[in-house]
């Protein structure tokens, strides 16, 4: 989160900050209230209204109706259920559009299955040359071997190497099928 508010943060002090860049810390309560009062779009609140419960007054809008508490119990208890309101609706929003990027990043994602006993090679890892194979055997990555698959846990496949009889543990990330070549 705190990388979040960076990322919105500091260009936004950079706009404003003089040629020397010796003047920002003069902006800092401006862009903090900003960013404070601005609507997210994931939440559709203001930090402000989650934080109080209530929209932020603005030095340009018009003063409040005064609202009278009989009891300070009763502002308390006001404040609670406001404050529980915007919290469900603010987690309703997003986890919406949590729902609708993944929609969206799902939608044209591949979502291979593969069955026991089918061909794979599996991504290398660690530093390769630019030439190397992205798929090969994990032992010898100059000699493609395809790996067996020996177990399911979707998306979690156990492949065995075909030259050591070992068996390695693989996300669905780091197989590719073995596909047989066309004769023309």
């Amino acid at each position: 989160m705190v990388e979040r508010f960076n990322s919105t943060f500091i260009p936004q002090i950079a706009k404003l900050q003089d040629q020397e860049s010796n003047n920002w810390d003069e902006f800092l309560d401006a862009v903090v209230f900003a960013y404070n009062t601005g609507v997210h779009a994931a939440t559709r609140y203001s930090p402000f209204e989650l934080l109080f419960g209530r929209k932020p007054q603005l030095p340009t809008d018009s003063p409040q109706p005064e609202v009278i508490f009989n009891k300070p119990n009763d502002y308390y208890k006001q404040l609670e259920k406001c404050l529980k309101v915007y919290h469900t609706s603010a987690r309703q929003n997003t986890i919406h559009n949590q729902e609708l990027a993944k929609q969206r990043y799902d939608k044209n994602r591949p979502d291979p299955h593969y069955t026991i006993g089918d061909q794979v090679f599996v991504r290398v890892e660690g530093t390769r040359l630019k030439l190397d194979p992205r798929f090969s055997n994990i032992q010898d990555k100059y000699n493609s071997i395809p790996m067996i698959i020996s177990k399911i846990n979707h998306p979690t496949y156990f492949v065995v190497d075909q030259q050591t009889n070992q068996e390695y543990r693989r996300h669905l990330n780091d197989l590719k099928p073995v596909r047989e070549r066309q004769q023309f």
